[in-house]
């Protein structure tokens, strides 16, 4: 269910495009690298707006590949120093620790910078602050449990040992809709690891990043172990991270266009790679199902952070005989749903990201109704809240021929499908080449167990629209990426497994 956000009384917006005056001294102009705040060598900047309203709140260095390689060195160097390698997994568990605890002191404030350059909500930001953080608190602990292995060897005068080394200096490529869990997932496996890092945050978002780096900083962790180039020329920079054979491996999340343009550049390296990409996940509403429950599940999934996330519900299939009274509630839900800039009283919908993302998801719509399929909320702009406001919409009757009957919307858009069997629907769910999350909602345990094993994807959510969480694998199949984060098994994208033979043993 979508929570109603609080008031919180702060100073984020100006009326003019200029830089909003922040009291907030998370708030930085700087990359970081080396330990050091830095301007980007050219001198160059651009500016970090405000979705909702359209001013300017900061600017930051606009970096090149120069920079970039300055931050690699940085990571090089001190992955290879003794004070990094010397230290023990508990002094490396003992930073994240500290780091853990400064981010919890410092919510409000990190939460206030994520609303102003990302748009949702407050209650929102303030949820992924608390999210993100239980990362960096799961790989805290983890640090300490990178076990190796004696296995038992088929010769009397040989052992057999096994050990998880870090891979090195890894480069992080991470989105802007969730811009400080995607860091820490990813930096605090590194970092437990023994790893070092080259953040590349998403150019709408970077204020965030910068923030949590200066709680890194002041946590005690040393220099060079993190480092963050900000750019809006992503490209030239994401080259150097493939091509640079002092970059053991590289963690992106974001489309799956990228990603594979991405995993091509790192095959002549034959370069470590983990990619978390687009899905296109199905939401199904059996007979059998709770539908008020599977209607509260479909509005959590489909709205937090106004449906721009990767695990969103993208396809509702919903079966003939709950059908109906599924579309009514979830009509009245969305037509209730409060929208306005983040930072609002009670605000549950805030703006889309940018230009780009608002043109991408009206064309959606747009398309649809070209292939007469029925609009039964929403299904326009929001011009009186802001240039990138968009209704929450649902959309019937849909048409095999509209784009949003295959792709991802990455919006506030609902796209209802009707289905007779169990059959029909898994093998719509899995139509797609996407195969990230999945949602189901039945009361029959028996169906329960047939259709997770079948659907096609990472991760499933059985009568649950909310399922991420630090202890959990996450990841996906088919076309949405490579490895897992979170959990034990997001350690292993920044390990090499070495196997050692003592030979000629006494005994």
């Amino acid at each position: 269910m979508i929570r109603k956000a609080i008031t919180i009384p702060h100073k984020l917006f100006a009326t003019v495009a200029k830089p909003v005056p922040m009291m907030n001294n998370l708030l930085k102009s700087q990359a970081y690298i080396n330990g050091c705040w830095v301007d980007a060598i050219s001198g160059d900047t651009f500016e970090v707006k405000n979705p909702a309203t359209g001013n300017v709140i900061g600017h930051v260095p606009n970096m090149n590949a120069k920079d970039a390689q300055l931050a690699i060195d940085a990571a090089k160097r001190t992955y290879e120093s003794d004070e990094w390698r010397n230290l023990t997994a508990k002094q490396r568990s003992s930073m994240l620790k500290n780091w853990y605890n400064l981010i919890n002191e410092h919510c409000q404030e990190i939460a206030d910078i994520m609303t102003a350059e990302s748009g949702k909500p407050i209650t929102e930001s303030k949820g992924e602050v608390a999210y993100g953080n239980s990362f960096v608190e799961w790989f805290a602990e983890e640090a300490r449990r990178i076990y190796g292995e004696i296995v038992p060897s088929s010769l009397p005068n040989r052992e057999t040992i096994i050990m998880k080394q870090p891979l090195g200096v890894a480069a992080l490529i991470t989105p802007w809709n969730f811009p400080l869990a995607m860091i820490t997932r990813k930096a605090g496996a590194a970092i437990a690891a023994g790893c070092t890092v080259v953040i590349k945050p998403a150019e709408d978002t970077p204020l965030t990043a910068l923030a949590i780096i200066e709680l890194a900083e002041k946590a005690g962790i040393p220099k060079g172990v993190i480092n963050v180039v900000t750019t809006n020329k992503a490209a030239p920079v994401g080259d150097l991270f493939c091509k640079s054979p002092d970059v053991q491996g590289i963690s992106f999340t974001g489309s799956t266009e990228v990603g594979k343009m991405l995993f091509r550049n790192c095959a002549d390296g034959i370069k470590r790679i983990s990619l978390e990409l687009g899905g296109n996940a199905p939401f199904i509403v059996f007979n059998s199902a709770d539908v008020e429950k599977a209607v509260d599940g479909a509005m959590i999934s489909k709205f937090r952070n106004c449906g721009q996330t990767c695990v969103s519900s993208n396809r509702f299939f919903v079966q003939e005989g709950v059908y109906d009274r599924f579309v009514e509630l979830i009509k009245q839900r969305v037509e209730d749903l409060k929208i306005g800039a983040g930072d609002g009283d009670g605000v549950q919908i805030g703006p889309l990201v940018n230009k780009m993302q608002f043109n991408k998801v009206s064309g959606f719509v747009d398309d649809a109704r070209k292939h007469n399929s029925k609009i039964i909320t929403g299904g326009k702009a929001l011009p009186e809240h802001g240039e990138l406001f968009y209704a929450p919409t649902i959309v019937t009757d849909l048409s095999p021929a509209a784009k949003i009957y295959t792709e991802e919307v990455f919006g506030p858009v609902v796209s209802i499908i009707k289905f007779k069997d169990e059959q029909e629907a898994i093998q719509k769910a899995n139509s797609s080449r996407r195969g990230l999350a999945g949602y189901f909602y039945s009361e029959n345990l028996q169906q329960v167990f047939r259709v997770a094993k079948r659907l096609e994807v990472g991760m499933v959510g059985v009568n649950e629209g909310l399922i991420s969480a630090a202890e959990a694998p996450f990841g996906g199949v088919k076309e949405s990426g490579i490895g897992r984060e979170g959990s034990h098994h997001g350690i292993d994208e920044y390990v090499e497994i070495k196997y050692i033979c003592m030979g000629n043993l006494k005994y």
